[in-house]
């Protein structure tokens, strides 16, 4: 392993590539970590493919360098030591989005659009200043800490890529994220990235690429001839308004597509600003049962009715019942027996024969008293 490239001293190797090398390491000037990509302009190359990919090298890590933008790498410096051309770069502590795919196919929605915004705007920087990537794809593509976004490898994909090559050595790119127009060798523009951006899109909503097969060439028929079912066929969680924004990104014609990332980003924000959980995080969890307030409601239905267990006393601990009907009652006292229709009655009933009784002792009192009188006055007499 080399020790040192131009002033920087090599620290680790991060990875490699289909023509170079990435390293950890260091600028011991002003203390700094950064990573280094090199490519090898070795014996292997002829000398007319030297001299031209090391033309483009430093003419397209020239143009990356003017770039400054939250969602794009910072590239420091560009150098050869030998046989080996170098760009200094930003040093990313975080994982590739194809490394995140890989484990997790099938990211939330909203999650999927953070990443997809934060791509599109660094993309609609980068055209601005007359850069068009030509590689968008998820391994150029870094997640780092709070799943803030960086866009890799500016320029370089023409020629460090060896997924599809002519007889002649010239690398064309990653197949299964090329746009139409890239499959057939035509001029690219800043639409072409819109593309593949709408391909990675895709993936990320439902865990397969747009465009697959077993071979090169059927992948690159499919990307020319074949549209792919929209996203909410695979994915239900998918929104309508989304499944627009794919299926026009994803547009054959270049006319039909967006016209620049900024719009594009833009419906995307749209989107995503419409989701009822836009500010979910991906690692959220649920709140016990136990951590929630007690809360009264102001009706419980009956179909939806609780019981708490008394098995094991625990309140926090509950089974469902089956819904009944309930009869209204009427409270009484608790010493009175229940007052019902039918006892009422028989109640009244009984008053009506007890007055009766108690107004025939006093009218034999009278009489008796009467007779005592009379029996008194005859007497006298």
């Amino acid at each position: 392993m080399l020790s040192h490239l131009g002033r920087y001293e090599i620290i680790g190797e991060l990875g490699q590539g289909a023509m170079g090398i990435v390293y950890k390491a260091k600028d011991p000037i002003i203390d700094r970590m950064l990573a280094i990509k090199t490519i090898n302009l070795g014996p292997g190359l002829a000398l007319d493919e030297k001299a031209e990919y090391e033309a483009r090298f430093y003419q397209e890590a020239k143009a990356a360098g003017r770039l400054s933008h939250p969602n794009i790498i910072t590239v420091f410096d560009v150098g050869k030591s030998g046989d080996v051309a170098y760009i200094a770069m930003e040093f990313l502590e975080g994982r590739e989005l194809r490394d995140i795919l890989d484990d997790t196919p099938l990211l939330p929605v909203n999650q999927v659009l953070n990443i997809a915004v934060q791509v599109a705007l660094g993309l609609a920087f980068a055209h601005e200043h007359g850069i068009v990537h030509r590689d968008v794809k998820p391994s150029n593509i870094m997640v780092i800490h709070d799943w803030e976004v960086k866009i890799t490898d500016f320029g370089i994909a023409r020629m460090a890529s060896s997924a599809v090559q002519t007889q002649s050595g010239m690398v064309l790119g990653s197949p299964k994220y090329m746009s139409p127009e890239q499959v057939l060798g035509k001029t690219l523009d800043q639409r072409s990235d819109i593309f593949s951006l709408g391909v990675v899109l895709y993936e990320m909503l439902t865990g397969q690429p747009p465009f697959f097969g077993e071979t090169i060439n059927a992948v690159m028929y499919q990307t020319i001839n074949v549209l792919p079912p929209l996203p909410g066929t695979l994915n239900p969680e998918v929104p309508a308004m989304l499944n627009f924004i794919v299926t026009k990104a994803l547009a054959k014609r270049v006319e039909d597509r967006y016209q620049n990332a900024k719009e594009f980003a833009d419906d995307l924000l749209t989107c995503r600003d419409a989701l009822p959980c836009s500010g979910t995080k991906f690692e959220a969890t649920k709140s016990p049962a136990s951590a929630l307030p007690a809360q009264i409601p102001d009706a419980i239905p009956v179909a939806s009715r609780i019981e708490v267990d008394n098995e094991n006393s625990n309140p926090d601990i509950v089974k469902p019942v089956a819904p009944v009907t309930v009869t209204p009652k009427v409270l009484t006292k608790p010493d009175a027996a229940p007052v019902t229709p039918t006892n009422a009655l028989s109640v009244q009933a009984n008053k009506g024969k007890n007055t009766p009784h108690i107004a025939n002792k006093g009218y034999l009192l009278m009489i008796m008293i009467v007779l005592l009188a009379l029996l008194g006055w005859a007497l006298i007499l």
